[in-house]
């Protein structure tokens, strides 16, 4: 029975194509932090920890001790087969840590599919043949001008679906109306308020939304992660649907937002659950109690993409879901595995991610 032998932390500074801009932060370059999991046959599966002090509370720094002292301890010798013991150990083994935690996951959920021989996604339960799922294109906080600019550029790339990162609250709707305008009614819009807004001004900035005929397909996040009232007081009083994503870490989160019927749907970031095992469980949940699930990612590469990209094909593999962090990086850090087409997140065509090894380290 092969077990797991090592955990490796690989530290890959990248730089991305153009300065990622929310109502929070700023970032013009990413520690991209990759877990490689090694089994007693030589065999890699790899995963990926985003790190943001103001999201996820982790760094650099911090994935390398959590993943190298308590995780590390709870799992090193453990059968690859024993999905459940493992994931049960990585969860028991480090208080928060969520990224470091999903990123070791991850790596062994795709030693995992290796083993049995098939792609991660089909271990999550994807139906046979679901070889992509697409992905809308985020647009950072800007000048209405260059919303509109990159956001025709990616239309005519083959996106269909952009997400615009609110600005400030009266800046808005001028620029969704200057780019349905421009982009026509066959595009869907999303905004991303990052929790910028207060209750009343999110509810004045989607009625004045609505009322401009822009036709939203959601909002996202609107008023701060610990406002649950707020977010309910705002779902309740608008007709867009109103999409959590910084409320809902677990499905602990989740109840709370039933009981208070706080969002239309949530959004759900293995770097938030802490791997894939409970973002399964909380999507199931979620689509249990009538709330709709998109799956989304943090500032990652396609290493981390390709995980979430699985996830998504096999829990809502019709819908456009939130994966397009692999196209902001200028290269991925790996030979193989996920890859962009147009809108699609294509999944590897090869067992577990398809990831070959850190690029330039393949032997050709």
């Amino acid at each position: 029975m092969t077990r797991l032998v090592e955990l490796r932390v690989h530290r890959v500074p990248s730089a991305l194509v153009r300065p990622f801009v929310t109502a929070i932060r700023r970032v013009d370059e990413i520690d991209v932090m990759l877990v490689e999991a090694v089994d007693g046959d030589g065999r890699s599966g790899w995963g990926e920890a985003p790190t943001s002090w103001r999201v996820t509370g982790e760094s650099p720094e911090s994935v390398r001790a959590a993943v190298a002292g308590p995780i590390a301890e709870a799992v090193l010798g453990v059968p690859i087969v024993e999905h459940e013991r493992w994931a049960a150990a990585i969860a028991a083994a480090v208080v928060g840590n969520s990224s470091a935690r999903s990123a070791v996951e991850c790596a062994l959920t795709d030693l995992a599919a290796q083993t049995a021989g098939c792609r991660v996604a089909d271990l999550f339960g994807a139906e046979h043949g679901i070889a992509h799922v697409r992905t809308d294109m985020t647009l950072s906080a800007g000048s209405v001008d260059g919303l509109v600019a990159r956001a025709r550029a990616h239309v005519d790339d083959g996106f269909g679906c952009i997400k615009v990162k609110a600005a400030a609250e009266d800046a808005v709707v001028p620029a969704l109306v200057a780019l349905r305008d421009e982009l026509g009614p066959e595009v869907v819009l999303r905004v991303d308020a990052n929790q910028a807004w207060r209750r009343g001004a999110a509810i004045r900035v989607i009625r004045e939304a609505e009322d401009a005929g822009v036709g939203l397909e959601l909002v996202e996040q609107p008023v701060a992660a610990a406002d649950l009232d707020g977010l309910a007081e705002v779902t309740a009083a608008v007709d867009t649907p109103i999409l959590a994503d910084e409320s809902v870490w677990t499905s602990l989160d989740l109840r709370r937002i039933v009981r208070r019927r706080a969002a239309d749907l949530v959004n759900i970031k293995l770097a938030k659950t802490g791997g894939p095992a409970e973002a399964l469980r909380l999507a199931a949940e979620a689509r249990a109690a009538g709330v709709e699930v998109l799956v989304g990612c943090m500032m990652e590469s396609a290493v981390g993409v390709a995980s979430a990209a699985s996830l998504a094909a096999a829990i809502r593999p019709g819908a456009v879901h939130d994966l397009d962090a692999g196209l902001w990086l200028h290269t991925s850090p790996v030979d193989g595995g996920l890859e962009y087409a147009g809108d699609r997140a294509v999944l590897a065509d090869a067992p577990g991610l398809g990831i070959l090894g850190l690029a330039g380290q393949v032997a050709a």
